[in-house]
């Protein structure tokens, strides 16, 4: 059944295709009501509804021993022992930060919060992926600068530390930087709270924030190409401080035992949330709009179901344990209102007053969205810059190679990252352990007990862009070797795919390359993937961003005493394990040396893989390694220097193995890329038993040097004095005043 009642305008506001249209029509019977077409809109998103995605996201291993709750709720949960779970998810608020940086990573913050304590878990840390253009461009800077603040100064209100993450640089940001935030909760077993509606007549009760304009459509504005587009009112303001109360209040009516579901009011807002409690529950949701509390005058029923005021929270519980349930609000000074009731015909009503607006089943919202199957064609363009012969670039004289090594550490792709971490406070909640720029991962401690976590996003996207496949296992094993070089084992993680449009056969084959890659290696490595999030249509002037399928690891210590940071301490002996080889395709030595983007990645064996991290995990656990650091963007050299720049401590070392097993190459010996190889720091006391149980554990050892004296000192090449490299290593990102 076709009807051209709506403008193809219409159907832009809402990011509908008229063959979509077509389809609500024929699944009604009638055409939708201006209040149910919004709705289909939000919830037919790419964002909300990952029709795109949702066929390819079921490669990813979703179950393990430890999974107490996979994708499908506000966030994943794991077991990690002692009756306790880790709930955590990462999610993008790229699209609302190119238009108003401060507010929209703000906001992002505080949506994957709302994620962690719905379930019912105490929210404990912080982590965030981005991604920004050169910063030599000042709409560039200003996006840094507005991104980074309005991260620190939510989560820093807020109270919740921020304790690791990553930074990438490249041309393709430059109209559409990324930000991708991520949290980590802590809950009992017994108290996981899910949002899944039951008992028909219960109360929809709705907490927090009164509703506003802001976030109209954000939902589909983040599901659009070009979504600078938009208008600004779609980027919503946050409050941090009322979000701490809402935190509190919602913890504490865990307690109250007639609350059977929670929600948060995210992207679709009102909209997202009732459909989504209706749907699990396979019942129907009754809502009217007119007992929703406004701080705007004259919002229609369309404005207030597409709302995406933040700091909102929907809760259902039994009628006798409402009061209990208001008292805990007004306690934390919370407005709250019942709006609605659960339904048994499965039926998403919305009403104004007498007037019934909406009357879809919830199902139609959910289960019907269209699911598109698309053919991915690779790009001619980058499979000739994969195939590009860059054996040219091998040569480098040893004169050159210290110049090159300081060049390397300045630039913002490895500098140190402390003008941005000493934006955020990772000291709250005194959990933190191995803070921002100590290790390869941040270690918290889960207080009452002896146990820690270690946490970390990851993702490489130039060897994505030149190789989805095994890009998207590089960015699993990358970030699980972090945290094994923390001393934890990686359990589970989260992922945020960050891609361009997936109506295009590049874009589409890059989506899905990346998929199969991820969900070979998390299955390798037994890290399930028990939350994520999507984000298509990141481009801007028609070019689309690297591909960035941003992975977030969690790994436990028994023992969070027995960690490892990356600083090597004077007079202990610097050894590599692993992977030997190493090669200059899609390396930053390449990029900032040689401005090119081009060969093949480095290859990954997950067998080896395998090894490599859980020796690094035994030494640490055995007290034998002092100091663990993986080699990746800038290869070895770059590595020895970030783990003695930041003590001044130097070193004596010698590669001449190193050379001979990547031909006599200097270039790819000093700065080529390899996956699956760490470096460590041990005492020469331990050296016998440290050659020993890399033996036993199947790894090979080779020594590189000795950390002494204040320069770094590499036989046959040179000498440099520390200091100079990191002033060098300290200058990358520069100063900036609107970082505050």
């Amino acid at each position: 059944m076709s009807t051209d009642i709506v403008t193809d305008a219409v159907l832009r506001e809402v990011a509908l295709t008229r063959a979509e249209y077509d389809q609500v029509v024929e699944l009604l019977g009638r055409p939708p009501s201006p209040v149910e077409l919004g709705m289909f809109g939000a919830m037919w998103s790419e964002h909300c509804g990952y029709k795109n995605s949702r066929p390819l996201l079921k490669h990813f291993p979703t179950s393990g021993d430890r999974v107490l709750q996979g994708p499908g709720e506000n966030a994943g949960a794991v077991d990690i022992g002692d009756g306790l779970a880790v709930v955590f998810k990462i999610e993008s608020h790229n699209h609302p930060s190119a238009v108003e940086p401060y507010e929209g990573a703000a906001t992002g913050v505080g949506g994957i919060v709302r994620d962690i304590f719905t379930m019912g878990a105490r929210p404990i840390a912080l982590l965030n992926s981005l991604r920004f253009g050169s910063l030599d461009r000042p709409r560039n800077r200003y996006l840094f600068d507005g991104i980074v603040g309005g991260i620190g100064g939510y989560g820093n209100c807020l109270g919740i530390p921020t304790v690791a993450g990553d930074i990438f640089f490249d041309d393709r940001y430059n109209g559409n930087p990324l930000v991708n935030a991520m949290c980590v909760g802590i809950v009992p077993h017994d108290k996981i709270m899910r949002a899944t509606a039951s008992g028909v007549g219960n109360l929809v009760v709705l907490v927090g924030a009164d509703t506003g304009r802001d976030g109209i459509h954000g939902a589909t504005f983040a599901s659009v190409e070009n979504p600078e587009e938009s208008h600004r009112g779609v980027v919503q303001v946050g409050n941090p401080f009322l979000e701490k109360l809402l935190l509190e209040a919602c913890l504490e009516t865990l307690e109250v035992s007639g609350v059977v579901a929670m929600q948060d009011l995210g992207a679709a807002g009102l909209t997202s949330s009732a459909v989504e409690v209706a749907s699990k529950g396979g019942l129907g949701i009754e809502i009217d709009v007119q007992k929703v509390a406004r701080r705007e005058v004259g919002m229609t029923a369309y404005e207030v179901m597409l709302s995406e005021s933040q700091e909102r929270m929907l809760i259902i519980v039994e009628p006798p344990s409402l009061d209990a349930l208001v008292t805990i609000f007004d306690r934390w000074d919370l407005h709250s209102d019942v709006i609605g009731v659960v339904t048994d015909d499965g039926r998403v009503r919305i009403l104004d007053g007498e007037d019934v607006v909406a009357d879809v089943p919830a199902t139609f919202y959910t289960d019907d969205c269209p699911v598109y199957i698309r053919d991915g064609v690779e790009s001619a363009a980058i499979v000739a810059l994969r195939n590009t012969d860059i054996s040219s670039w091998d040569a480098l004289e040893a004169t050159d190679v210290l110049p090159a090594l300081g060049r390397l550490l300045a630039s913002p792709n490895i500098c140190s990252r402390r003008p941005v971490v000493s934006t955020y406070d990772h000291t709250i909640l005194s959990n933190t352990v191995v803070a921002p720029l100590e290790g390869d991962a941040a270690v918290v401690r889960i207080k009452g007990t002896r146990r820690g976590l270690a946490l970390k996003t990851d993702c490489n996207p130039r060897y994505v862009y030149l190789d989805p496949r095994l890009g998207g296992m590089h960015a699993v094993a990358e970030a699980a070797r972090n945290v094994s070089c923390a001393g934890a084992t990686p359990i589970a993680l989260t992922n945020c795919l960050n891609f361009g449009s997936p109506e295009k056969p590049e874009g589409y084959f890059q989506l899905e390359q990346s998929i199969l890659g991820m969900a070979q290696a998390a299955e390798a490595f037994g890290t399930p993937v028990v939350s994520g999030n999507v984000s298509l249509y990141n481009e801007s002037e028609g070019e689309a961003i690297l591909p960035t399928p941003t992975i977030g690891v969690v790994g436990v210590l028994d023992d969070v005493t027995k960690h490892s940071g990356s600083t090597a301490p004077s007079g202990t002996e610097l050894w590599l394990i692993g992977n030997l080889e190493a090669t200059l395709g899609g390396s930053e030595y390449l990029a900032e040396i040689h401005g090119i983007t081009a060969g093949r990645p480095p290859a990954l064996d997950l067998n080896l893989e395998r090894l490599v991290q859980a020796a690094t995990r035994a030494l640490v656990g055995e007290g034998i390694a002092r100091a663990t650091h993986d080699t990746s963007e800038g290869g070895l050299l770059v590595a020895v220097a970030e783990m003695l720049a930041p003590s001044g401590t130097g070193a004596s070392i010698d590669i001449s193995a190193v050379v001979t097993a990547n031909d006599n190459s200097l270039a790819r010996a000093c700065f080529g890329e390899a996956a699956s190889r760490v470096i460590v720091a041990i005492e020469p006391a331990d050296r016998d038993l440290f050659v020993r149980r890399c033996a036993e554990l199947g790894v090979p050892a080779t020594a590189l040097g000795t950390v002494t004296g204040r320069s770094l000192e590499v036989a046959t090449v040179g000498s440099v004095a520390i200091s100079d490299l990191a002033a060098q290593w300290t200058s990358g990102l520069g100063t900036s005043d609107a970082i505050v």
